[in-house]
């Protein structure tokens, strides 16, 4: 039912900035949550910010300030700006959906902070 697709990953240097954009390529339905959650190496999958279709956002205190997430105009489209990027950011971004009570999960994307 639903296709996520993750794009933007890639490497980039401390205090930088990156843009993730993730797109569902099945739905025929509007999914109301959309979100995106990282993982790095050893540690457990965490939430980095979600967007209900309503505007509603929650953002981890940890990228607070400096990550902005939005939908886009195109129907089950979800973007994260990131931006004064640290090492600690380095994982593996997932971006996840919620419809009709199922998630949805894409491939992911690296994003790798180093210098």
């Amino acid at each position: 039912q639903v296709q996520l697709v993750e794009s933007g990953g890639g490497l980039v240097q401390p205090g930088g900035s990156r843009r993730l954009s993730c797109a569902d390529s099945k739905s025929i339905f509007s999914i109301d949550t959309m979100g995106w959650y990282r993982q790095a190496p050893g540690n457990a999958r965490e939430l980095v910010a979600t967007i209900t279709s309503g505007g509603k956002i929650i953002y981890a205190d940890s990228v607070k300030d400096r990550f902005t997430i939005s939908r886009g105009n195109a129907k089950n489209t979800v973007y994260l700006e990131m931006n004064s990027l640290k090492s600690e950011d380095t994982a593996v971004y997932y971006c996840r959906a919620l419809l009709f009570g199922s998630e949805y999960w894409g491939q992911g994307t690296q994003v790798t902070v180093s210098s």
